[in-house]
């Protein structure tokens, strides 16, 4: 009877394959040129074609929309911030908000996963005392890091996913801090999408005068307090005895 278990050597290489398989995504995305389609000009451009390709498919437009978001965060290029503005122009605040969050829960744990499987603890044993500390201390207030971090944007999607991946970070603590401290910019960004979306569709001239908007005015401010948000948490920490 012949032994169907792989090689140890290939077994090796098959751990590393979905990592290989995310830069293989990124590389062919940047090559492409299709991130041009991340960006407000071009969103504002296809939106009555995207608008009417809604109304005539709902649910596909928004299982769709889900999928793309996904792809936007598992290959780990920027546009996620715009990618939600388009889920609120077309989708309205609350299921626009609700279908990028879907796609950053399903993108973040597939990211995860994919550092997990191909290091598991390698990193931690190969790492240096200083930073075998700083992985330790990590792994022990996962939740809170990964919190902040989310509810904070000091660093990119990708690199919290990755991090996580590196670090003793179960999924279940991946996935409810990304619930949670994405829910807000999630929200926020599809309320100011949906906001656009009234400004285009009324062929409101662009002006200042939008800032005055409602639609337009409470999600700036709501994302200015977000912003401003690693500020107060630094001063805070600074006026701890």
């Amino acid at each position: 009877m012949t032994d169907a278990t792989p090689p140890r050597s290939w077994r090796t290489w098959l751990r590393f394959l979905p990592l290989l398989l995310i830069a293989a995504l990124f590389v062919g995305l940047a090559a492409s040129g299709e991130l041009r389609w991340l960006s407000l000009s071009d969103l504002a451009a296809h939106r009555e074609a995207l608008a009417s390709f809604v109304q005539r498919h709902p649910f596909m437009s928004l299982a769709g929309y889900v999928a793309a978001f996904v792809l936007v965060i598992v290959a780990c290029v920027p546009g996620a911030s715009v990618a939600t503005v388009a889920g609120g122009l077309l989708f309205g605040p609350v299921v626009g908000g609700a279908a990028a969050l879907a796609g950053m829960l399903i993108g973040s744990a597939t990211v995860f996963l994919a550092c997990r499987t191909a290091f598991g603890d390698w990193a931690a044993r190969r790492a240096g005392p200083t930073v075998a500390r700083l992985e330790a201390g990590f792994s022990r207030d996962a939740f809170a890091y990964l919190l902040a971090l989310r509810l904070m944007p000091v660093a990119p999607v990708f690199v919290v996913n990755l991090t996580a991946g590196f670090a003793r970070v179960r999924l279940s603590t991946l996935l409810a801090a990304t619930a949670i401290g994405s829910a807000p910019s999630s929200f926020i960004f599809a309320g100011l999408g949906a906001g656009l979306g009234r400004v285009l569709h009324g062929h409101v001239r662009a002006d200042l005068s939008l800032l005055l908007r409602p639609d337009i005015a409470l999600p700036l401010t709501a994302l200015a307090i977000l912003a401003l948000s690693p500020v107060a948490w630094r001063l805070r920490r600074a006026r701890r005895p």
